[in-house]
């Protein structure tokens, strides 16, 4: 099976080989730097997993069998904090066929969304706020908010499987 996720993000890639690992014997993963085709910071569902599918359409070639898309963006949910959650979406393109997954959403502190609102890149305040430069490319917010009980690759891996899922029961799903 070969693999090519439309990122050079090492936890992209990582989150991608942990799960692929688990499903395929014969596994070659591989990245190319993609475009999303939506601003670095996406917003609403449908922005976000636009980028998702993007990233893998725009990753695939006849050399592989996979392509992986890995999108998050801030999503609108009622009844939080910031009205906002922060979830990673993973598209699967086959040459034909998309399947798409959803990770674990979190909540940013309000300051953050404040400033995220007002035009600057979460990536950045976080950086900001950890004192971690580069942070979305290392453990990640979804870590440091968790004391480091769910780290990005984890919450990355969620987003890939879920996408996997109806692949792995295709006689169900297809």
């Amino acid at each position: 099976m070969k693999v090519v996720v439309g990122s050079k993000n090492p936890v992209k890639l990582n989150a991608t080989i942990n799960v692929m690992e688990r499903i395929y014997d014969d596994l070659t993963v591989s990245s190319l730097d993609v475009d999303s085709e939506i601003p670095d910071q996406p917003f609403g569902m449908e922005q976000t997993v636009n980028g998702a599918v993007n990233r893998a359409k725009n990753a695939y070639s006849d050399n592989f069998d996979l392509s992986v898309g890995i999108e998050s963006g801030l999503i609108e949910v009622p009844k939080t904090l910031t009205g906002y959650m922060d979830i990673q979406w993973c598209a699967i393109f086959d040459g034909n066929q998309i399947t798409i997954g959803a990770s674990s959403g979190f909540e940013y502190p309000p300051s953050v969304i404040n400033q995220v609102l007002a035009g600057v890149e979460v990536g950045d305040v976080m950086d900001q706020v950890t004192g971690i430069d580069d942070l979305g490319q290392k453990k990640g917010a979804v870590s440091h908010l968790s004391h480091d009980m769910l780290n990005r690759t984890q919450n990355t891996e969620e987003c890939v499987l879920t996408a996997m899922i109806p692949r792995m029961n295709s006689e169900i799903y297809f």
